[in-house]
């Protein structure tokens, strides 16, 4: 079962661990995607922003009101948002925007009555705090996940045979 103070441990180090992958690569690197209509590291970066902008903390903000409709989320905003900006400033306005988050999600000292609470969400009907915020971590590790995937798929054709043993450059 989600656990919050679990849940902050991965939310609070995603920044960092995306810091630590991207921060300095080639743009080779960093623009490289899975092929066409695919998301490059720097796309996802400037989703995860949009995510903290509009999405977490604004949805558990109206559970905690009382519940109501959350707003359809723009999965695709990254691509207006992020234009002109380098992967380091993307990379910083991340850091910011999730560490006044988490800030902010820490205030709120949720209780697991306050975790029980609910909104409407515009695809899946009524979900709950506990359902939001587990989303929010699992989020993160899925987009981890799929930069790891983008950059391994760079190397498919030059690993060779060893190929079946790595899950990261097979499609």
């Amino acid at each position: 079962m989600f656990s919050l103070p679990l849940g902050l441990e991965i939310l609070e180090r995603t920044p960092a661990v995306l810091c630590t992958l991207l921060a300095g690569l080639s743009p080779d690197w960093i623009v490289a995607t899975e092929g066409p209509d695919t998301w490059s590291p720097y796309d996802v970066v400037g989703h995860l922003i949009h995510g903290e902008r509009t999405d977490w903390i604004a949805r558990a903000t109206i559970i905690r009101g009382g519940g109501g409709t959350f707003q359809t989320f723009d999965r695709f905003a990254q691509f207006r948002e992020s234009d002109g900006k380098t992967l380091a400033q993307l990379l910083d306005e991340f850091a910011d925007a999730r560490a006044e988050n988490l800030t902010t999600l820490r205030s709120w000292s949720l209780t697991d009555a306050d975790l029980e609470r609910t909104g409407t969400h515009p695809k899946f009907g009524q979900v709950t705090m506990r359902q939001l915020l587990s989303t929010w971590v699992a989020h993160d590790l899925d987009h981890l996940m799929q930069i790891s995937r983008v950059m391994g798929k760079q190397l498919a054709t030059d690993v060779g045979p060893w190929a079946e043993y790595l899950r990261v450059v097979r499609s």
